[in-house]
Formats: structure tokens, C-alpha cells, sequence
């Protein structure tokens, strides 16, 4: 097990975040005394908007077993999403392709129910194993209380593994399969993000609506949302966790939209009244 301290800037996908105590954990030993004390579960970073200030909370990050994999078994909560779906395409193995596009470690791709309008992270559930309350246990997806990028996961848990339910589709029709979320993906910005920062509204879009109320290119500093998709606000460079935040408060001024990622640390009231429309 490492333990150090780092600037969650370097861990997230969307490039911002204070400092935090890094904890990589190895086995559940590792895992079992890392949650000794407060802690928060880092994941692949994606999803994830942490504050300018950091955290005061140990952050745990997976390594070691948790990282390993076998379709015909257990696969580990590091494990990435990505990884996964490029082995299952090539055994022909259907299930995940839903995924594609999908910047999650397994855990976390768990912890939200992440996937598109293809399918989501759930559907390929068999077991679930989490670490909770000092012991490992294992649930069925149907306990887990699963809905659109929702779960009901147990309070202060750690997803360790899952066992998959995948089917044998042949290459061809999984390569087709992962074709079509890839060509509705096509719109997405590559500068750095967290992914999606709002959830779709039933029956709508949440980047058609912003498209649609004229939000596009709207910027706060170094924090833009996309020319490219509504639904993502980038980082120019350099943007900061306030500037993020602040853009995010502005749409929800404008359109009553919920926010998709998990956010760290006191963004509200470092904010303070800089949030104007």
C-alpha cells in the first residue's frame, strides 16, 4: 500500500482539484485499514468535479487485486471499463457495449449505473461484491436498487469486484454493436471534461436544452461549456473548481436540470456570491 499526498488535478479527468492523502490500496487488508478513518473513493477521476481547496478526508485509489480480471470469474472494481469492453469485443462477448465511451474504472461504473442510451453498467450485472461495515459481502443487482445513473449502494461502501453477464455474440455483432454508441458519441469535445455534467431529463436531452437556451461557449475563466455538446463543460487550461462550479450553477439558473457528478469539498461557499445568470 502507498500512501501520498497529491493534487487531485493530476487524478481527474477534468484537470482540476486540491490536495488530498492518496491511499492505493492493494488487498482488502489494505482496504480495511485504509477506511479506518474518513475517506472517499477515487475511481478512473471521471465524474468528478473536487474543489479548488482539496479534501481533508483520505482518498482511497485501487490497485493491486483490485486491478485484475477474468470474464470467466471475478473482475476487479480497478479494472478499466475500456480494458474490458476492447477483451469482450475480441472473445465476441456481448453485454458491455452499452459502455463504450465510458471513462469509469468497474467500481465506479457500479457506484452510478454509467453507460448510454445503449445500455448501462447494470444490465451486465451478476454479483456485486462490496466492502462495507469491516467485511466483504455480495449482493445481486437486483438489491443494489439500480436507475438511471443511480444506485443505492450501501453507506460509505467500496465496490471490490463484480462477476459479469456477458453472452456470446460473435466479434462481428459486438464491433457493430460498439459502432453505433461510437457514431452518437462523435459530438463530444476531446478537451478535457468530466464526461456529462447533467442528467437527461426523462424524455429529453439535457445538452439539446442548454443547445436550445443558447448556452453554448458560455464562459467563467477557464471553464467553458462545449461548442461540441452542451452537456460537457471543458477546461480550456488551467481552469480552477470554482470556475467549473460556477458554470454549472448558471445552467441550473436557466434550466432545472440535476447535476450528474459527484462533487468534493466546499464549492458552495467558496463560491459565495460570484454565481451571477
Amino acid at each position: 500500500m502507498k500512501v501520498e499526498r497529491l493534487p487531485l488535478s493530476k487524478l481527474t479527468t477534468l484537470g482540476v482539484g486540491g490536495p488530498a492523502e492518496v491511499w492505493t490500496v492493494e488487498t482488502p487488508e489494505d482496504l480495511a485499514r485504509a477506511t479506518e478513518a474518513p475517506y472517499r473513493v477515487l475511481g478512473n477521476g471521471s465524474n468528478l468535479l473536487v474543489a479548488d481547496a482539496g479534501v481533508p478526508e483520505r482518498v482511497i485509489a485501487l490497485g493491486g487485486v483490485f486491478k485484475e480480471w477474468d470474464f470467466a470469474g471475478w473482475v476487479g472494481a480497478g479494472a478499466l471499463v475500456s480494458t474490458l469492453l476492447l477483451k469482450s469485443a475480441r472473445l465476441g462477448l456481448g453485454g458491455l457495449e452499452g459502455l463504450h465511451g465510458v471513462p469509469a474504472q468497474v467500481g465506479g461504473a457500479v457506484k452510478m449505473n454509467a453507460g448510454t442510451r445503449f445500455g448501462e453498467m447494470a444490465d451486465a450485472l451478476e454479483l456485486v461484491e462490496i466492502f462495507h461495515d469491516g467485511a466483504l459481502h455480495v449482493y445481486r443487482p437486483e438489491e443494489l436498487g439500480f436507475s438511471y445513473r443511480h444506485s443505492a449502494l450501501p453507506p460509505g461502501s467500496v465496490v471490490t469486484r463484480v462477476r459479469l453477464r456477458l453472452r456470446e455474440a460473435g466479434e462481428e455483432a459486438v464491433r457493430a454493436k460498439i459502432a453505433l454508441v461510437d457514431a452518437a458519441r462523435k459530438g463530444q469535445p476531446k478537451k478535457k471534461s468530466a464526461g456529462c455534467a447533467f442528467k437527461n431529463p426523462a424524455g429529453d436531452s439535457a445538452g439539446r436544452l442548454i443547445d436550445r437556451a443558447g448556452l453554448k461557449g458560455l464562459t467563467v475563466g477557464r471553464a467553458m461549456i462545449s461548442h461540441e455538446h452542451g452537456n460537457f463543460i471543458v477546461n480550456l487550461g488551467g481552469a480552477t473548481a470554482r470556475e467549473v462550479y460556477a458554470l454549472l450553477r448558471q445552467v441550473q439558473q436557466v434550466l432545472p436540470l440535476e447535476v450528474e457528478w459527484e462533487i468534493w469539498g466546499e464549492l458552495e461557499a467558496e463560491l459565495g456570491e460570484e454565481v451571477v445568470a
